[in-house]
């Protein structure tokens, strides 16, 4: 679902039919998202769950690191967070809104819904908004 929704949101211009197929999905990912799209995906916790729950207190300590580094490193525009758990994973803050949050570094920092609940367009338009402010979209 998340790929459908970065195409319907303007970010990556891929064939759906693509998209659906993983031996073409992973070539994608490998060939075009970061060298032509200029996109990268980190994991704070960098192993597969079901669900939130199977995270451990503390788990997200060394990714935080990772990921401050490499923000810092890299300077993206945009940092966007899918869900909150993970932002509250990384930020270690409890409240906080959907949306636009405090910079970190010199890079925007952006708290979107899960892809996979809820309505759509809820989703195309926080990736719009992301896209927008990353230059990526008109």
């Amino acid at each position: 679902m998340f790929w459908y929704l970065l195409n319907r949101a303007g970010i990556i211009k891929e064939n759906i039919a693509s998209l659906k197929d993983d031996a073409k999905l992973k070539e994608f990912f490998e060939k075009r998202f970061n060298p032509v799209y200029r996109l990268g995906l980190v994991n704070i916790i960098n192993r597969p769950t079901r669900d939130t729950g199977e995270l451990k207190k503390g788990e997200e300590t060394r990714g935080r690191t990772r990921v401050e580094r490499i923000i810092k490193l890299e300077e993206p525009k945009v940092v966007c967070f899918v869900a909150k758990i993970t932002y509250e994973k990384f930020s270690g803050l409890k409240k906080f809104n959907y949306g636009w949050q405090k910079d970190i570094f010199s890079s925007k920092v952006f708290v979107m819904h899960f892809p996979l609940r809820g309505e759509a367009r809820v989703r195309i338009g926080e990736l719009r908004a992301v896209g927008k402010s990353a230059g990526v979209v008109k």
